[in-house]
Order: structure tokens, then sequence, then C-alpha cells
């Protein structure tokens, strides 16, 4: 048996990282592990340049069910060219449109989000599950499901349980009451151990150095129940 640190994230809108360039950003289909590490030590008061306080946090072995994917949205945003900006603080989206000239150097970006979804988390592999746990009842700064736009939902439920598996902690998971899923059947189990019955894929989701931004590849394991439909 094993000690585990479960808590759910739900949420109206989310937006999880992925490939991504200057004029789009894209969203995954679940909170990537540079994600979650990043909720965790927010919660635990760790800032981006805390680089020892990163690398505790990079300890963690994580899993995420995915018990609601949501629907997929795209928002656009107006960007101009620093520092040549001219532009600053318009009241609303027609009125930066109205106001460029044609040498402003515009660009419209791409923001992709999900509405309503929710996942269970599992963290195991260190020493200090309760103070993790403490600190998701009580985060330090303020979380939210990737973007600051996108606040939670329900309080994360964050609890210390024992499990042989990564799955079946996640089957623990306290689900919030106005959410109509089956945490116990989830869509979808994606970990860093390897899953029994699933398959892997190449992630560009580890945390290398959360100042610069900067993250490498990792070999993530899937998994999805036997009589499940294929994901979309």
């Amino acid at each position: 048996m094993a000690e585990f640190v479960i808590f759910t994230l739900a949420a109206p809108m989310g937006s999880f990282g992925d490939l991504a360039g200057h004029e789009r950003r894209s969203s995954g289909a679940w909170p990537a592990r540079s994600a979650v590490l990043g909720l965790v030590g927010a919660a635990l008061g760790v800032r981006r340049d805390d680089m020892p306080g990163q690398k505790a946090v990079a300890g963690w072995r994580v899993a995420v069910s995915v018990l609601s994917r949501g629907t997929a949205f795209r928002d656009f945003h107006t960007v101009q060219t620093v520092p040549t900006a001219r532009i600053k603080r318009p009241a609303t989206r027609r009125d930066a449109l109205e106001a460029l000239g044609s040498g402003d150097n515009a660009v419209i970006t791409w923001r992709d989000y999900r509405s309503d979804c929710a996942f269970g988390v599992a963290l195991w592999g260190l020493d200090g599950t309760d103070e993790v746990r403490g600190a998701l009842a009580r985060p330090r700064f303020t979380p939210y499901l990737g973007r600051k736009s996108c606040p939670l939902s329900a309080p994360m439920a964050p609890q210390v349980v024992e499990a042989e598996t990564e799955i079946e902690a996640l089957a623990q998971v306290t689900v919030p009451p106005f959410l109509k899923v089956d945490h116990e059947r989830p869509l979808l189990v994606a970990s860093d151990e390897p899953l029994d019955g699933g398959w892997q894929e190449v992630r560009w989701d580890e945390p290398l150095d959360r100042s610069s931004w900067h993250f490498g590849p990792r070999t993530v394991y899937l998994r999805r129940p036997k009589d499940q439909a294929v994901d979309e």
C-alpha cells in the first residue's frame, strides 16, 4: 500500500498547456503534469523564482483522471508587437479594433479552452502528504484551472488515502454534488507510471525552469476502460 494525496479540479472553464506558438495557445484534454505541479506549488506558497522549492515539488508523481472533458471552444485576442503597441487598455474589443491603424502590426491570436470540465488528481512518491493536503485545503495563492480567467467551481476536497495503485486512489476522490459523473469509471487516466492495458505518449510538460517557462519531454501512460468508446 502507498500513501496518496487525492483531490478534485472542477471549473466552468479550463485551459491546459500544450504545444504553443505565438499566435496559437492550444489546450490539451486534461491538466498536464506541469499544471498540476504548478497548482500544488501555488497552494504551498512556492514562487516561480524559488528554484529549490520548485525542484522539491517536481519530485511528486502525478496521475489525472478525466471525469468530464467538457466542450472545446476558442477565444480570440488582438495583440500588438511590443514596444510598438499604441492602444493602451481599450474599454472593449471593438474600441481596440476601431483604433488600429495600418502600421500598428496587430495580430489575432487564438486561445483554446474547455467548458464544464472536471478531473481527479493523485500525488504520491514523497513524504509530506499531510502538508500538501493542508495546503490544498487552504492554498497560499489562488488556484485556477490553467489560466487566471478559469477559477475553480468547487473546493478541491483534498484527502490522504492509502491504495495499491493510483487507479484505486483516484476512485476515492470527492466529486462536487452538482457534478453528475462516475468518479470510479473515468473517461481516461493519465499517469507518470505505466498502466496495465494502456498505451503511452510523449508530452512536453516536464517543468525544467519555471522562471523562463522551459519544459521538457516525458512519457505519459494512458488507460481507458475496455468498454469505453475512443476518446474524441
